[in-house]
């Protein structure tokens, strides 16, 4: 019994000296990145009642071509919808452009995929920034947060969906 698994031992190890000699054993290889990826981050994870936060977004096009067409939502997280003493809206939309942040529209749980401006070259990305004011009746110590979904179309002809991508969470502090 001892010498059978010896020699199965034995036989596998020499079919697997021979795949990797002849270039056919699976070799480690990094992941190609995702053609579109949507990041969020904050200027403060602090605020107070009656105080904002600027939260940008960045979608980024890894893919080479042009992303045509984005389609994306974000809507409070669970735990955020939990907290009814939490008031908040978004008041402004800007994109980042090289001359400058230019106004936009659609905040809020819409379509904010017309807010990333016209096509996004590869290897580019486009930030918007939403404002997101908290009441100043709004109860405090609690976390807003939000999570968004996306659609992307490339130029030839391919699309991606993503998402749940979660932002930070911002702290509504009692002064």
């Amino acid at each position: 019994m001892r010498f059978t698994r010896t020699r199965r031992l034995g036989l596998a190890t020499i079919i697997a000296l021979a795949f990797t000699l002849l270039g056919l054993a699976p070799s480690a290889s990094a992941a190609d990145p995702a053609p579109a990826e949507l990041s969020f981050s904050t200027d403060a994870a602090t605020t107070t009642p009656g105080g904002a936060v600027n939260l940008s977004m960045t979608i980024k096009n890894n893919h080479t071509y042009d992303i045509w067409f984005v389609y994306q939502t974000i809507d409070p997280t669970w735990l955020t919808t939990q907290r009814p003493d939490l008031k908040y809206s978004f008041t402004g939309c800007s994109l980042a452009t090289g001359t400058g942040a230019v106004p936009c529209s659609g905040t809020g749980p819409a379509n904010l995929g017309g807010n990333y401006g016209t096509t996004v070259p590869p290897g580019q990305s486009r930030t918007v920034t939403l404002t997101l004011q908290v009441a100043a009746d709004s109860g405090c110590n609690g976390n807003i947060g939000f999570y968004s979904y996306f659609y992307a179309e490339f130029s030839d002809s391919t699309s991606l969906s993503g998402g749940p991508v979660h932002t930070p969470e911002t702290r509504v502090l009692c002064a």
